[in-house]
């Protein structure tokens, strides 16, 4: 996922300025890391120039200027194919967790401990997540959260396996 096309989909329901793409951003996808608005200012300057996006409205009401973008048909057909479109399957072996526990163990550092302390954080965002999937009762909200702890969960059990492993210092 592209934050361009989520974008782009939040404008596809109507104009709107940044602060509110970000807003709905972060209200979509309650577990993500909330999205900085550099973030959304650089990608909106992309879909402008790629004609994707147009501004509608400039006000200035005392304080910082607000833009109001609109999606246009071209950004619409763009948004429609990318929907569509299937992503490639993993693998995830490039995965921050596994560079630095095979860093660690490569480096005679320990590995273990890590793995350990990192299944603890993950435990810690687990109960954050459950906690925000029993409030929620927008589907779509369920079904990012869902997702996010269906991964957390194989994270879980990848880290346990993983410090087993360390600890033991035997492949098998």
């Amino acid at each position: 996922m592209t934050v361009a096309h989520v974008l782009l989909g939040v404008l596809a329901e109507g104009p709107a300025h940044g602060y509110d793409l970000k807003r709905a951003h972060d209200d979509r996808f309650p577990g993500a890391k909330p999205l900085a608005f550099g973030q959304v200012y650089a990608s909106l300057a992309k879909l402008e120039k790629d004609g994707l996006v147009e501004v509608v409205e400039t006000l200035r009401d005392g304080g910082p200027e607000r833009t109001t973008y609109a999606i246009t048909e071209k950004g619409k057909e763009a948004l429609g194919a990318w929907l569509v479109e299937t992503e490639p399957a993993g693998p995830y072996a490039a995965d921050e967790l596994v560079r630095k526990a095979v860093m660690a163990l490569r480096l005679g550092a320990d590995a273990a401990d890590y793995l350990v302390r990192q299944r603890r954080v993950h435990l810690q965002e687990m109960k954050r997540l459950l906690a925000l999937q029993d409030a929620s009762t927008d589907i779509a909200s369920r079904i990012v959260l869902d997702h996010e702890v269906s991964h957390l969960d194989a994270d879980l059990r990848w880290l346990e396996s993983a410090a087993k492993r360390a600890s033991s210092g035997k492949a098998s």
